[in-house]
C-alpha cells in the first residue's frame, strides 16, 4: 500500500511539474468570459478549461470556451514567413488541388497550396514588406495603400495597426470586420448619444421588467449571456423576442413576433405610433435629455399597426401588445444582433430602437438601456482603438482639424484629413485599380464577405498583398508575403468585451516554430519604412493608447487585474467603473431622435429568385471556421454547411430532409445538404457562414447601408432546387 501511494504521489508530482493554469478568457465571443486554461507545458497546448468567476460569466462557459481551444495546437499552424513563388499558380485561382472534382469540406488544403510559397528568413519577409508598401505609396500616393486590422487581436494590435497604416501608410484607408456586423449600430449610437458603447451591461437584464430581444440569437451566439437573460425571465423579468428566424431563447418568452425579414422599421414605428397615441411617454425625459422628437412623432403618425402588419407581417394585435408592455414598464432593456445591423436600413433599424428607448425614459438606469450584443472578442475595443476609417482612437473624427493637430503632435508626422475607404470599399477601390496594396492582419475577407467573386476581383487585382495570420487562410492564399503570428492563447493583451468591460489575456503557450507577436511585427514593419515605432511591452502600448482617448484615460495595465475595469472609470485603484452610464447627460448634449420611414430591401425576390435568404452563425462554430473548424470537438459536432429551409417550402419545392440542394442568388451557386426547420419562416431560408466548400457570402448581395456602409447580409433573394446527381 505504501508502495502504490508513493506511485501514485510520484505521479501526482509529473503531473504538476507537466501542467500549469493560467488566467486568461475566451477568445470567440464579445461575452468576454473569464477562463483559467491547464497547459500541458511538454507538448504546449491546453488539455482543459475551467470557467472564472470573471464579471462577465460568473463562472460560466459555453462549448467553444470549454473545448474550442486545440486550434492552437493544430498541425498546420504557420511558422515561418512565407514568399509567393513566381510560377504560382494565379492569383484569384484555386490551387490546382482545389479545383478537382468532389473537393472535400474543412478548412483550407493547407498541403495543395503550401508548395506555391516558398519559406523566408524573417529579415527577408519583412524587408519586402516594407520595401514594396513604401514603393506603392512613392509611385501611386499614400491612398493607394489600405489595411485590414482585426478584431481577435487585443486594443494594443487594434491601436498599432491604425497608428500604422495612418502615420507610415500615410492613409485612413483601415478598417475591420465592425463593418460587417454593427458599423449600422455604431453609426445610429453616435449619431444619437456621441457615443458607440452600450449603456447597461448584459447583466443587468435581471434588474429589468420587460426585455426586448430583436434580430439576436444570444443562445446560439453569445451563450453565456443568454443564460443570464434566461435567468432574469425565469425570475420576472417578460421578453419581448423578435426575429425572422425563431430563436432558441423564444422558449422564454412572453410574447414572440416572427417578423418578415428586412420591415423592421415597420414594426419599431408602429410600436412608436401606439406609445405616442397611449401617451406612454415620459415627457420629463424627452424634454430635458432629447430632440427631435416631433419629427419622430410626425413620421408615425400614420403607421398604425394595423398598416405595419401589411408590411411585416406581425399580427396589430400583438404589435399592440408589445407596445404596451414597453410603454407601461418602470424599467425595460433593449438587446439587438445583427438581424438589425447587417441591413441596407441598418441604421435606421437602430434608430428606430434608440428613439423607443428615449422617449419611454429608458436610457440610464438599472434595468434599462441599449445593448448592442457585439459580435467578435474585441470588436469593441478594436473599434474604441481607432480601426475605423473615419476616426481616430475614441471615435475622434479625422476630419476635425483640432482632432487631427492633437494626433499629429503626439506621433510626430502630418495627417491626411481624407475619411478612409470602408472594407467593401477598400475592395471595390482594389478591383477598379485605385488601392494596390493592403496589409492585412488576421481578417479573412475572402470568406466573410458579401459577393465573394468581386472579392476575388479585388484581391487578386491587387500589386502587392502581405496577410499576417496563424494559418494559411483562404485570403492568404492571394498573398505575396504570409507573416505567421501568434494566436490568442500565445499573446498577451487587453481586451474589451460587449459591456465595456476591459481584461487583461495572457500567454498560455509559446508560440509555434518561428511565429512572432502581432505588436511586434507592426513595429517591425514600421521602422523598416522610416517611423519610430518602439516599446518595452505591450503595457506601454496600452499606455499611450489611453492617453490619447477619454474612455480608457483612467485605465493602465496594472490597474486592471485579473477582473478588469469597466469604462469610464474614475479611479480604477478604487472603482470597478460604471456598468451603466448616461444617468445625467450624454456625451452629444440632447440625444438625438431620427425620424425613419420603412424602406423596402435593396433587392427583393422573384419569379426566378422567390426565397429570402438570411446568413448568420451557429453555436458550434465561428465567423470563418479558421478556429473552430481546426477544434476537433466543434468540427465534430457541426460538421457539414446546411441551408435551413421551411416543411412548407420544402414541400412545394419536392425537397426532404437532409437532400443535397443548390441554392442560387443573382451572384453565385453553392450545393449543401437541406435541414427542413419551423425555425424559418415559410418563404425564408438561412445558411450559416463558415463553410467555404458552401460559401454562404457566395450569394450575398453587396449593397450596403448607406450611413454605416454594412452589407445587408441578412437579406438577398434566392431559389432552391434538388441538386442533380453526380454521374
Amino acid at each position: 500500500m505504501k508502495q502504490l501511494d508513493a506511485q501514485a504521489s510520484d505521479e501526482t508530482s509529473r503531473q504538476r511539474v507537466a501542467t500549469r493554469a493560467v488566467d486568461t478568457l475566451c477568445p470567440y465571443c464579445g461575452v468576454g468570459c473569464a477562463v483559467t486554461y491547464v497547459a500541458d507545458v511538454d507538448h504546449n497546448r491546453i488539455v482543459h478549461a475551467i470557467g472564472r468567476d470573471g464579471a462577465a460569466n460568473a463562472g460560466r462557459l459555453c462549448v467553444k470556451g470549454r473545448y474550442g481551444h486545440d486550434y492552437a495546437s493544430h498541425p498546420q499552424r504557420l511558422t515561418r514567413p512565407l514568399i509567393r513563388l513566381q510560377n504560382a499558380y494565379p492569383k484569384g485561382q484555386l490551387s490546382p488541388m482545389e479545383q478537382r472534382p468532389g473537393k472535400p469540406g474543412g478548412p483550407v488544403e493547407h498541403d495543395a497550396v503550401l508548395p506555391h510559397f516558398r519559406e523566408a528568413s524573417w529579415d527577408e519577409a519583412l524587408q519586402v514588406v516594407a520595401d514594396r508598401l513604401l514603393g506603392i505609396r512613392e509611385s501611386h500616393g499614400s491612398d493607394a495603400l489600405a489595411g485590414f486590422g482585426s478584431a481577435k487581436g487585443s486594443n494594443e494590435e487594434a491601436y498599432l495597426f491604425q497608428k500604422l497604416v495612418r502615420a507610415v501608410l500615410g492613409t485612413n484607408n483601415v478598417d475591420h470586420c465592425t463593418r460587417l456586423c454593427h458599423a449600422s449600430s455604431v453609426a445610429a449610437l453616435l449619431e444619437s448619444m456621441g457615443s458607440a458603447a452600450v449603456t447597461n451591461v448584459v447583466r443587468d437584464v435581471a434588474r429589468a421588467d420587460v426585455a426586448i430581444l430583436t434580430g439576436c440569437n444570444p443562445t446560439e451566439n453569445h451563450p453565456v449571456a443568454a443564460t443570464f437573460i434566461k435567468d432574469a425571465a425565469a425570475a420576472g423579468t417578460r421578453l419581448i423576442v423578435i426575429n425572422s428566424r425563431r430563436p432558441q431563447i423564444a422558449d422564454y418568452a412572453a410574447l414572440y413576433l416572427p417578423i418578415r425579414p428586412g420591415t423592421d422599421v415597420a414594426l419599431y414605428n408602429a410600436m412608436l405610433h401606439v406609445i405616442i397615441r397611449d401617451d406612454l411617454l415620459d415627457h420629463a425625459f424627452i424634454r430635458e435629455r432629447t430632440e427631435g422628437f416631433e419629427a419622430v412623432a410626425e413620421a408615425v403618425r400614420e403607421v398604425t399597426p394595423a398598416a405595419a402588419e401589411r408590411i411585416c407581417g406581425v399580427p396589430a394585435a400583438d404589435i399592440e401588445q408589445a407596445a404596451r408592455m414597453l410603454g407601461e414598464a418602470n424599467a425595460a432593456m433593449f438587446f439587438w444582433g445583427m438581424g438589425i445591423s447587417q441591413h441596407t436600413r441598418g441604421t435606421d433599424n437602430a434608430r428606430c430602437l434608440i428613439s423607443l428607448a428615449m422617449v419611454t425614459g429608458n436610457v440610464g438606469r438599472p434595468g434599462t438601456g441599449l445593448h448592442p450584443l457585439r459580435g467578435q472578442n474585441n470588436v469593441q475595443g478594436a473599434s474604441d482603438a481607432g480601426l475605423i476609417p473615419m476616426v481616430y482612437p475614441d471615435y475622434q473624427r479625422v476630419d476635425d482639424p483640432a482632432v487631427q493637430e492633437r494626433f499629429e503632435r503626439d506621433w510626430g508626422v502630418p495627417l491626411s484629413p481624407r475619411p478612409g475607404l470602408t472594407v467593401t470599399e477598400i475592395i471595390s477601390a482594389a478591383r477598379d485599380g485605385d488601392v494596390r496594396g493592403m496589409y492585412i492582419l488576421g481578417e479573412n475577407p475572402f470568406i466573410s464577405d458579401p459577393d465573394v467573386n468581386k472579392v476575388r476581383e479585388g484581391l487578386a487585382n491587387l500589386d502587392f498583398l502581405v496577410v499576417q495570420d496563424i494559418f494559411l487562410t483562404e485570403t492568404a492564399e492571394f498573398a505575396d508575403v504570409i507573416l505567421p503570428a501568434s494566436s490568442f492563447m500565445e499573446k498577451a493583451g487587453s481586451y474589451t468585451n460587449t459591456d465595456r468591460r476591459v481584461q487583461l489575456g495572457a500567454p498560455v503557450l509559446q508560440p509555434p516554430g518561428e511565429a512572432r507577436q502581432d505588436w511586434e511585427l507592426i513595429c517591425e514593419i514600421a521602422q523598416r519604412m522610416g517611423y519610430p515605432m518602439a516599446y518595452d511591452s505591450v503595457a506601454d502600448v496600452f499606455d499611450e493608447f489611453a492617453a490619447c482617448t477619454e474612455s480608457y484615460a483612467s485605465l493602465s495595465h496594472a490597474a486592471l487585474g485579473l477582473r478588469g475595469r469597466w469604462y469610464p472609470c474614475s479611479n480604477p485603484e478604487t472603482s470597478d467603473g460604471e456598468p451603466i452610464v448616461f444617468g445625467d447627460a450624454f456625451p452629444r448634449g440632447p440625444a438625438m431622435l431620427v425620424a425613419t420611414r420603412f424602406t423596402p430591401a435593396d433587392e427583393q425576390p422573384d419569379g426566378d429568385f422567390p426565397l429570402v435568404l438570411s446568413t448568420g452563425r451557429v453555436l458550434e462554430h465561428w465567423h470563418t471556421g479558421t478556429m473552430t473548424r481546426r477544434s476537433a470537438a466543434l468540427d465534430t459536432l457541426a460538421p457539414d454547411a446546411s441551408v435551413e429551409l421551411n416543411p412548407t417550402d420544402a414541400r412545394k419545392l419536392g425537397i426532404s430532409d437532409g437532400q443535397q440542394v443548390r441554392v442560387t442568388s443573382r451572384r453565385g451557386t453553392i450545393t449543401l445538404m437541406a435541414e427542413l426547420s419551423e425555425a424559418v419562416l415559410p418563404g425564408t431560408v438561412f445558411i450559416p457562414m463558415h463553410f467555404r466548400e458552401a460559401c454562404a457570402n457566395l450569394l450575398t448581395n453587396p449593397a450596403v447601408d448607406p450611413w454605416g456602409k454594412i452589407p445587408g447580409f441578412k437579406f438577398c433573394a434566392v431559389r432552391v432546387e434538388a441538386a442533380r446527381e453526380a454521374a
